[in-house]
């Protein structure tokens, strides 16, 4: 049982930690506080989760663009080969402030203005990336991209929140899979307009897909006014008690810390892949390259059925199976300068393991303490971002300095690392969900 300090749960409104015990042992605690935007209706609209799913999938896909041009950006704005990775981790950087300072809103503001503005000014940033006149504007423009992008997050969290519990791990798998789904055709699409209307074209055609998606989910999403006698703490108090959830918490910890060398794993491949790809002996065009992320569709298939294994109670071997397959994958991609074949063989190893993880860091992170879930949520994908810049940087600088081989060898030891985490960790803390016959 973690600790609390007293006055959190009156100061917040949020219930006492006690109240998990109760859900793990199978009595009963302190009843939470209902939350803040929490609909009335036992379940969300029917075509709410799936309009969440995609607007999740484009807000992040903007994040992941800039991957299959590194080489073209690099050319085009004189920067050198080692510094590419610097073009992601702008971005990167930007999506870890947001998520510290934009996503604990969506436990102060109704779902719907939140989401519904951030993706109106996202829509802004994409068109000032696109009309970007020389790298300090482009880089600029990024980290506000970044920034902006963690609605994708608040949306996660606001399809955990208008779900029932016995639910909620298909909605988040279901959403996470629309987030898979965009990551994967950020590349390929990227690379297929880059190659025929230029590098702006994607960042232009973005902006006005953006701006469409705002206005649907204004039309859809529940209003949710506050609940009568929950308090609304300050923003400021709001963003301070993410840290501290963090800190009370061992199961966050671990999870965030699984997050960061995960998408550090993540980011190494797909930050770095196109530098080998570019040059001889494939020499490929933008397009091939960004096909390449179509190779890990596996991932959205893995975000599904993590969902479903985590509502039965398998959270704790899905993520080892997972973190073992991860590791796994690093055997064929160390092959990509012999084949493609086994780059995509990799690719699908990777990309399903990451998100089978994800999923369940995500489902057990929001049981932790639901009347906080996008503080928690926003908190754990700054390990996320971390992990992501950590790799980009790493795998630029490896291959400037080694080659393909000091990439994969990166990856390798982030993966491992994870796994090594994970089997020392497993028994810091038993994940608080319910209809859990066997935690493994």
């Amino acid at each position: 049982m973690a600790l609390q300090c007293p006055g959190e749960a009156a100061e917040f409104g949020e219930a006492a930690d006690s109240g998990e015990a109760g859900v793990r042992t199978g009595t009963s605690g302190p009843a939470p506080m209902p939350d803040a935007h929490a609909s009335p209706h036992p379940s969300p609209p029917a075509r709410l989760v799936p309009l969440l799913a995609l607007a999740c999938g484009s807000s992040v896909a903007t994040v992941y663009f800039s991957q299959p041009l590194l080489v073209t950006l690099g050319e085009r704005f004189a920067i050198g080969s080692g510094l590419l990775g610097a073009i992601v981790t702008v971005t990167q950087l930007g999506y870890a402030v947001g998520l510290l300072a934009l996503v604990p809103l969506g436990d102060l503001l109704n779902h719907r203005r939140l989401v519904t503005g951030q993706l109106g000014l996202l829509a802004l940033a994409l068109l000032a990336a696109g009309l970007a006149p020389g790298v300090a504007a482009l880089l600029g423009a990024l980290a506000v991209v970044g920034l902006l992008a963690v609605v994708a997050q608040t949306m996660v969290a606001a399809a955990a929140a208008l779900t029932p519990p016995a639910r909620r791990g298909r909605a988040v798998g279901t959403v996470t899979g629309g987030i898979v789904t965009g990551i994967l055709l950020a590349r390929a699409a990227a690379g297929v307009l880059a190659d025929l209307a230029g590098w702006r074209a994607v960042y232009l055609v973005s902006a006005g897909a953006t701006a469409v998606l705002a206005v649907l989910l204004r039309r859809v999403l529940p209003p949710g006014k506050p609940s009568a006698g929950v308090p609304r703490p300050s923003y400021g108090r709001l963003v301070a008690s993410t840290v501290t959830l963090f800190a009370r918490q061992p199961l966050l910890r671990v999870r965030g810390a699984l997050a960061l060398l995960v998408f550090a794993a993540f980011s190494t491949l797909w930050s770095g892949v196109a530098q080998p790809l570019s040059s001889p002996p494939w020499s490929l065009s933008h397009t091939a390259i960004g096909a390449f992320g179509l190779a890990g569709a596996a991932g959205a298939v893995a975000a599904g059925v993590a969902g479903r294994w985590n509502d039965r109670g398998y959270a704790q071997r899905t993520t080892g199976a997972g973190l073992a397959l991860l590791t796994l994958s690093w055997i064929p991609l160390a092959l990509t300068g012999q084949s493609l074949w086994a780059l995509a063989a990799g690719a699908v190893l990777l990309d399903f393991a990451v998100q089978a993880v994800h999923v369940t860091n995500q489902t057990l992170i929001h049981a932790v303490r639901p009347d906080a879930g996008s503080r928690i949520i926003g908190g754990y994908m700054v390990f996320y971002s971390a992990g992501s810049s950590l790799g980009a940087l790493g795998s630029s600088l490896a291959y400037a300095t080694a080659g393909w081989p000091a990439v994969t060898a990166l990856g390798a030891t982030f993966s491992l690392a994870a796994l090594l985490l994970w089997a020392t960790t497993r028994h810091a803390g038993n994940p608080p969900l319910m209809h859990q016959p066997n935690k493994g």
